[in-house]
């Protein structure tokens, strides 16, 4: 039996920090929204109980540290499965871009083999299994425009975002997320960006609004070390984005756009810039509907 997979990037409408938990995870109000681009993964299973991924590029680990396998394997024992998978993965995602590629193709894993494994569970019980691996998988299972809070786990799923153009834009930079978070620590946050007005606009329908209101905390930490971001945002607001971000702990910036020509126009000028070899016209998705 063969099962197919689309697992999509994601960005973030919003992102606050309010705390730390004792543990070292950080507690975190966001708004999570699923984006066109995605990674396909193939999924067979076998008769002798191993699991095996490819990849389509040589930068993706093929062993138990990518996420793929972690996942594959505690479903194999939690739940005493004899029969193994083949998995094969097509990256499109960009890597360490803030979009949870890595998260997204884990969250696949899950979906895919409680079908090919026939385990009958729950997405709410594989979002209990994956936080152990990682703080962005529940979202990834859940999918489309969700509010998270908690360490991300804690989700709330809302109306769908404002249909927009997304001009995506990946500089050949990569960001360490513990570091972003460490320097994060180190200061006071000057500004708390109001989740729940950008909640609130989403679910009016009010998407000049909701960019008014966006805001990620994370964004002043990279781009005072990159100046990649902060020449990008400047380059899609120049030609026509109602506003543009970084998403995650970047250095991905992504602008909205209310008008496809605008978001072409915009598109072709980071294209010129050379700024971003990873480049994409997208637009919100919800892959549950």
């Amino acid at each position: 039996m063969k099962i197919e997979k689309k697992a999509y990037a994601k960005i973030n409408l919003g992102l606050d920090v309010t705390g730390k938990r004792a543990d070292g995870y950080h507690i975190v109000k966001m708004i999570m929204q699923n984006v066109d681009i995605f990674d396909s993964l193939t999924f067979e299973d076998n008769e002798d109980g191993e699991i095996r991924l490819t990849a389509s590029s040589e930068k993706i680990p093929t062993d138990d540290s990518n996420l793929i396998c972690k996942v594959a394997k505690q479903l194999q024992q939690e739940y005493q499965v004899k029969k193994g998978v083949n998995i094969n993965l097509i990256k499109r995602i960009p890597v360490a871009a803030g979009m949870a590629g890595g998260s997204t193709d884990g969250a696949a894993t899950y979906l895919a083999l409680n079908e090919l494994w026939h385990l009958g569970l729950t997405k709410e019980k594989l979002c209990e299994h994956a936080v152990k691996l990682g703080a962005d998988i529940p979202y990834c299972i859940i999918g489309g425009t969700a509010l998270a809070e908690g360490i991300g786990e804690e989700l709330t799923t809302i109306s769908d975002m404002p249909e927009c153009k997304i001009v995506i834009a990946k500089p050949d930079i990569d960001v360490s997320t513990g570091w972003v978070y460490k320097e994060l620590d180190s200061k006071e946050i000057e500004k708390h960006p109001d989740i729940d007005g950008v909640r609130a606009a989403i679910e009016a329908g009010d998407l000049t609004r909701m960019c008014e209101l966006i805001e990620n905390v994370l964004e002043p930490v990279t781009a005072s070390k990159y100046s990649e971001i902060s020449k990008i945002e400047k380059i899609m607001e120049n030609n026509g984005a109602i506003r543009a971000f970084m998403t995650g702990s970047g250095p991905t910036v992504f602008g909205i756009f209310d008008d496809p020509g605008k978001a072409g126009i915009a598109f072709d000028a980071v294209k010129r810039s050379a700024l971003a070899p990873q480049l994409f016209l997208s637009g919100p998705i919800n892959p549950n509907a």
